[in-house]
């Protein structure tokens, strides 16, 4: 089987938000996902690393995990994974032969992500995963993810106006879609949110009669060392039993030490580590120490990570929307990266038609950066030419803007002026270069590179 071609033929669905279509599918397959306990996890960013932080934890734990994310960045593969490891070439082509025979009799025809949504669900059953990890691909309560009456925890780990065109213009709209994963009686772990977001969420937990916690932000201790704080408050509603009475959670401090870069990781898992906490008080066995060395060995791909490239040292991450494009200049603006260089930028981008370019680039560009753009491939790109015009209206007071064909072309052009660090020390004032704008061009990058994930 030809895995793209196969899933590419239920491409042209397209998107299309609601529950029926997952629900007929899985009812067709034997129900799996009734099979499989979940953490849910939605937002507008983050959810990928706290599903990564929740993976290596719970597998650190002895746990068989499974977990489910998306988009992928090379192979459809990794969408999938049991105990930190892609689901076998082999295993996928199997499973996702079983999804398509059962949609056959199915009107309408499920879209490409039921159809992998619920491959997932099935092999989660079949391999009698122990617990998955479940992220949310789009809002919240018509995604295909959204079919579990009682999931274990669900967080919702942040809002932004992003994917406003599906989900409403205002992030109070936004919200109520991400609110929909919230289940009546169930335990909700909430990040930081804009308070027109936070307002409705508050409201949902509310009439839902949700335990709900709001995790701190972990406190920096320098070296890459993070102390849990707790939370800032529980939202106890007027029936609800006291959440300590109850042993829904307890809060402690926990020092740890996390690879991913940023302060917004400090964020990200202080909403794992009160997941997790949740979860020992229904009775896993996750341990402080458990916690500690699955945080320690997280990976999470193509989310403020160095790369060595042709002898060059460069940054990539995805930052697709405003608020992740915002967690990015804000890491080059740290004290530890601009005492090492010179305030000058090269950013290789590319970005979808459908992002918010003016805002990406309003929270990136700085006069004196150079930018070299360049389109997405096999995706709906915005047009480089067209996006080198907004950038001189945003930034006119850019050092240059290029445009290329592909993005190796264009990181030799940004690299060009840097010294290889294979021949010599880097000098303290060169540019550095920064690859972002979306995930699909790191993806395309590292499949363009063989790089190993």
């Amino acid at each position: 089987m030809d895995i793209d071609a196969t899933l590419q033929t239920f491409a042209r669905f397209g998107v299309r938000l609601g529950l029926e279509s997952i629900q007929q599918l899985l009812k067709a397959l034997g129900n799996p996902h009734e099979q499989v306990p979940i953490v849910h996890v939605a937002g507008s960013n983050g959810k990928g690393s706290v599903c990564a932080y929740l993976s290596a934890v719970l597998t650190e734990a002895g746990y068989r995990v499974g977990r489910y994310t998306s988009p992928h960045l090379v192979r459809w593969e990794e969408r999938i994974c049991v105990n930190e490891q892609p689901i076998a070439t082999s295993d996928l082509e199997q499973v996702l032969q079983q999804v398509i025979a059962a949609s056959q009799s199915l009107d309408p025809s499920p879209t490409q992500f039921e159809v992998f949504t619920a491959a997932a669900w099935l092999y989660f059953a079949q391999q009698h995963v122990d617990i998955a990890v479940i992220e949310v691909g789009l809002g919240g309560r018509l995604d295909a993810t959204n079919v579990c009456d009682r999931p274990l925890v669900s967080i919702i780990t942040s809002i932004s106006r992003e994917h406003w065109q599906r989900l409403g213009p205002t992030l109070a709209d936004i919200a109520w879609e991400k609110a929909g994963i919230l289940k009546h009686s169930g335990i909700a772990v909430i990040g930081q949110l804009p308070s027109e977001a936070a307002a409705v969420i508050h409201r949902r937990t509310a009439e839902l009669e949700c335990l709900t916690v709001y995790p701190q932000p972990a406190k920096a201790l320098g070296d890459g060392w993070a102390e849990y704080q707790g939370v800032e408050e529980y939202d106890i509603q007027p029936e609800s039993p006291d959440l300590e009475a109850e042993g829904i959670i307890i809060l402690k401090a926990l020092k740890y030490r996390s690879p991913l870069l940023g302060d917004i990781q400090r964020h990200n898992a202080a909403l794992a580590i009160a997941a997790l906490q949740v979860l020992r008080q229904q009775g896993w066995q996750i341990s402080d120490a458990t916690i500690v060395n699955g945080i320690a060995k997280t990976r999470w791909a193509g989310r403020l990570q160095w790369f060595h490239w042709e002898g060059h040292k460069i940054l990539i991450d995805g930052a697709h929307n405003p608020a992740s494009a915002e967690v990015l200049r804000q890491f080059m603006d740290s004290p530890a990266i601009v005492s090492n260089r010179s305030t000058q930028i090269h950013w290789v981008m590319g970005m979808l038609s459908t992002k918010d370019h003016a805002d990406v680039f309003k929270a990136l560009l700085r006069g004196g950066d150079r930018l070299y753009l360049v389109p997405v491939p096999d995706h709906s790109t915005a047009d480089p030419e067209k996006l080198a015009a907004l950038a001189y209206e945003v930034c006119p007071d850019l050092a240059a803007c290029q445009t290329y064909l592909d993005v190796l072309p264009a990181l030799e052009a940004a690299t060009s002026d840097q010294p290889s660090a294979t021949r010599m020390k880097p000098k303290t004032d060169a540019p550095l270069t920064v690859l972002c704008g979306s995930l699909y061009l790191i993806g395309h990058f590292f499949q363009a590179v063989d790089a190993a994930l």
